[in-house]
């Protein structure tokens, strides 16, 4: 992590490690949760990503979706097919943390110690039914606004609503790289303590599509359940992507066996400061 200058208290994290030039935070559900809460609690940022195999192809091509991500202070790794890959090439990824459980995971936490929220993406309708299910499942949750995806045109003004808002978790429900970019962008504006993108989740809290079943979830098809939904969207994607992070996979493993400068799974266990 970035994490030189802000440096307060530890706390027991993975190592941070790297696949396919990628830097990915091996953290469990339950880790990942206490370090968001803990700098939550000090007032410190946290600029959170997750890690997907679409987007670990795009970053290649795309030096600002790039740079977003690498910028982040926590990088969990969502999808399956790269937790696999990562275990393939000797990390010891622990679990799978998807973005749309730890989106779970973190409104339960906001609204058990009154931290305000912000719902910022989707359509209208869509962020609108999102905020009225949550407040039903948690009705001690502060939620301090939301506003649909679509404000390219006025984009500081969005901003300055987010800001004025009171809230201190932004969640960014809009396609990559856009909302890695625009988190990426407007971070020192923002005026939360965490701020993560959460990609699709809230056409799915809203009933608008339907997430796949925990077992295609655990064995890494839960993007064969959304391609079957969206086929004329995803389908296309899912198949370059995939075939792309195959060879990418492939490469790095052939690159991995040939180096004799490292020994293979040297990434290790430690203590690790996390972002104040």
């Amino acid at each position: 992590l970035h994490l030189s200058l802000r440096r307060q208290r530890q706390m027991c994290i993975r190592d941070r490690i790297e696949i396919m030039g990628c830097p990915m935070d091996c953290a469990t559900m339950v880790e990942t949760v206490e370090a968001i809460q803990s700098n939550i609690a000090s007032g410190s940022f946290t600029q959170h990503v997750v890690v997907n195999v679409a987007k670990l192809v795009n970053m290649q091509a795309d030096p600002d979706l790039r740079e977003s991500v690498q910028a982040c202070d926590l990088i969990n790794i969502d999808g399956m097919g790269v937790v696999l890959a990562g275990r393939f090439l000797g990390h010891p990824i622990p679990e799978r943390v998807a973005g749309i459980d730890l989106f779970d995971e973190l409104i339960a936490m906001s609204a058990q110690h009154q931290y305000p929220v912000f719902l910022l993406g989707a359509e209208e309708p869509v962020v609108k039914a999102t905020a009225e299910v949550l407040q039903r499942k948690h009705p001690s949750l502060q939620i301090a606004g939301y506003h649909h995806g679509f404000f390219w045109n006025d984009e500081a003004a969005v901003v300055s609503t987010i800001k004025n808002s009171g809230a201190k978790l932004l969640f960014v429900a809009i396609t990559s790289p856009r909302k890695e970019n625009f988190i990426h962008q407007w971070r020192e504006e923002l005026g939360v303590d965490f701020v993560m993108g959460v990609g699709g989740t809230f056409d799915i809290v809203a009933g608008k599509v339907m997430r796949a079943p925990v077992w295609m979830q655990r064995i890494g098809l839960e993007w064969l359940f959304r391609a079957l939904q969206e086929p004329e969207r995803l389908w296309k994607r899912y198949l370059t992507t995939n075939s792309q992070f195959l060879a990418m996979l492939v490469m790095a493993k052939i690159r991995q066996l040939s180096s004799r400068s490292r020994p293979e799974g040297s990434s290790t266990t430690v203590v690790r400061d996390l972002p104040h």
